[in-house]
């Protein structure tokens, strides 16, 4: 297998994972909060999309490709 399919076969799973989280997130936030704006959507994806790679590392099950 080439590296580039071993790295989307590792990361495909966690993406799968952070997707939903987004909307998951997303969801919450609009249910608690109203409507929100292009901003604040983008915010949240954010925040999440650069906070998960670190939670997933902090709770030990990063992919190898993560592993710093």
């Amino acid at each position: 297998m080439s590296s580039a399919t071993e790295k989307v076969r590792q990361l495909a799973p966690h993406w799968a994972v952070m997707f939903v989280a987004m909307f998951v997130a997303l969801a919450v936030v609009e249910r608690v909060l109203g409507g929100l704006g292009l901003g604040a959507s983008l915010l949240t994806v954010l925040i999440i999309a650069v906070a998960y790679p670190a939670v997933v590392r902090t709770l030990g099950v990063a992919p190898p490709v993560w592993q710093r």
